[in-house]
């Protein structure tokens, strides 16, 4: 028995589909980063154009048409049967240390909107700096930490509201 995977489409379209499926595809990789597809008979031109592989997403170009995907695979698939994913909004409050080390600079104060990437704060661990960044986008709740402050594993250097 072949492993199920699904595909939403422009989170439209729902599609299943088998790896022996997908691998009776005839499919030829080109130099430009496309693939020449062949299914049924039937020619397609494929490229995927932008790509996140930690949340299996794609956009993909089929022919000159662009597709945005959302894949799952079988252990996915019985996670959600399950009733068990994960909230997709994951909302972290606390900025923590990931491990012991020096404060050299704290880069927000109380009430600064930050984005989800931005440097936040710089850690001096084992002799390397260490730049933490905002887990999303929010604004600074309290900073509780300040320049050459020694911290521990797991303390908390930053709430966010």
């Amino acid at each position: 028995m072949s492993k199920p995977f699904k595909a939403k489409v422009n989170n439209n379209y729902n599609f299943d589909f088998t790896a022996q499926q997908i691998e009776k595809l005839d499919s030829v990789f080109k130099s430009d980063g496309s693939f020449h597809v062949l299914d049924n008979e039937t020619s397609f031109q494929a490229k995927i154009v932008a790509q996140n592989f930690n949340d299996k997403t794609y956009t993909v170009e089929i022919n000159g048409n662009r597709y945005d995907v959302k894949l799952s695979d079988s252990l996915d698939i019985l996670i959600s049967e399950l009733g068990l994913e994960a909230s997709s909004v994951k909302k972290e409050n606390d900025i923590k240390a990931p491990m012991p080390g020096l404060i050299v600079s704290v880069d927000v104060e109380v009430g600064q909107e930050v984005k989800e990437g931005e440097g936040i704060l710089v850690l001096e661990a084992m002799k390397m700096e260490n730049t933490l960044l905002a887990p999303r986008d929010g604004v600074v709740k309290s900073v509780l930490v300040e320049a050459s402050a020694k911290v521990e594993k797991n303390a908390v250097l930053i709430e966010m509201e």
